[in-house]
């Protein structure tokens, strides 16, 4: 290879943009995460690239509508770069201001935010897996497209962190307790899964995702964002697949069960009646079994985010940048990220090791701020 070629590999970047025309001469914007390596895992970079298109994308006049894709067929996103956290915190210990995870959480929870509030119509096509900071890019879309191979999840608690990307605001408007069930468990949905508890609007056959994207291309578009969002899920609407060719969903299958394991409101005893599960059910063994090897503070995070549900969006990843960034102090986010995905022992040594063990001092102190104003205090501004 020679040395020019080298250096362009270097700079490919890890998002790819495009502007599709459409018929009235307005374009589609079209990012694509472009990282199949790792899975499409968000780094700053491609956090800050997206951010800066997408601010420029709604200023536009000339883009009618957004769609946010991955290049790979595996995985739309996997979640943020937690490796790279890891050797942050070994590099610079500490929750205080100007720390390298101060600066990768802010700005992806402002881009997540920026996803919810975007005053134009967006659309993400979650095929494959779809998780953590995925689901962060996922979940406040105008219109979130699910496939036949789509797995979301947020298994945070088994890495020593706990569901951000805005879960504190969606998992306590899932059904019944179900949210908190993912939380604990870091359960997977299919797309039957999704849009039972309203993280998806549409399932369609990733096959169809090119007819899709021509289909837009074709819409009347009208410039204002109610009306443009009815319009691309009218156009959405018309390539539904048929239930049949979806997967079953596993919580329409075990809701009772769901309810019933979780219905204690002493954190100890519930976590206790769930990874005790005896049952038959595959999927319900799996949760158990997380729930066993998961950190016992990331448990009491996941509860503690729970008993506070009702806070506005802004709160909510307001509230969530404390509680990362003083997870990045602590013992068993970097322990976590070693077990799970460095040596791959699975073997975590968590610190407590027990649930019973947690401090209640030292778990309030993940939510004191480190800083006399939030870094996220302006978000609330920049709403559609």
């Amino acid at each position: 290879m020679r040395d020019n070629d080298s250096l362009q590999l270097a700079i490919v970047p890890e998002v790819k943009f495009e502007l599709v025309a459409c018929a009235n001469g307005q374009q589609i914007g079209v990012a694509t995460l472009d990282a199949p390596q790792s899975l499409h895992a968000l780094t700053l970079n491609m956090i800050k690239l997206l951010d800066a298109t997408l601010e420029g994308w709604a200023r536009d006049p000339q883009i009618a509508c957004v769609l946010l894709q991955s290049s790979t067929d595996k995985a739309f996103c996997a979640g943020g770069d937690v490796r790279s956290l890891r050797q942050a915190i070994l590099d610079h210990q500490g929750p205080g201001p100007n720390t390298p995870n101060q600066a990768f959480f802010s700005a992806e929870y402002r881009l997540d935010y920026r996803i919810h509030t975007y005053p134009k119509p967006l659309l993400v096509w979650g095929n494959g897996i779809v998780m953590g900071g995925g689901l962060g890019l996922f979940a406040g879309a105008a219109q979130r497209v699910v496939t036949q191979t789509t797995r979301i999840a947020m298994p945070e608690v088994s890495i020593g962190l706990f569901p951000d990307v805005g879960a504190s605001y969606f998992l306590p408007r899932m059904p019944g307790r179900i949210g908190l069930f993912l939380g604990l468990t870091g359960a997977a949905l299919n797309a039957q899964d999704a849009l039972l508890v309203g993280l998806a609007d549409h399932a369609i056959l990733h096959s169809e995702r090119e007819a899709v994207v021509t289909a837009l291309t074709q819409a009347a578009w009208q410039g204002e964002k109610s009306q443009d969002v009815a319009l691309m899920a009218q156009v959405l609407q018309r390539f539904h697949a048929a239930p049949e060719q979806l997967a079953a969903s596993n919580l329409a299958l075990h809701r009772q069960e769901i309810e019933q394991l979780c219905s204690s409101e002493e954190l100890i005893e519930l976590c206790a009646v769930l990874s005790d599960y005896a049952g038959s059910a595959t999927y319900l063994q799996r949760a158990a079994k997380a729930v066993a090897g998961a950190s016992p503070t990331s448990l009491a995070l996941v509860w503690e985010l729970w008993q506070r549900r009702g806070m506005s969006l802004a709160q909510a990843f307001q509230l969530e940048l404390i509680v990362a960034l003083e997870c990045c102090a602590q013992h068993d986010f970097a322990e976590g990220v070693r077990a799970l995905l460095i040596d791959r022992d699975n073997a975590p040594q968590w610190q407590p090791a027990r649930l019973a063990e947690v401090d209640a001092e030292q778990l309030a102190a993940h939510f004191i701020a480190p800083w006399p104003s939030n870094p996220l205090h302006d978000v609330e501004k920049e709403k559609a």
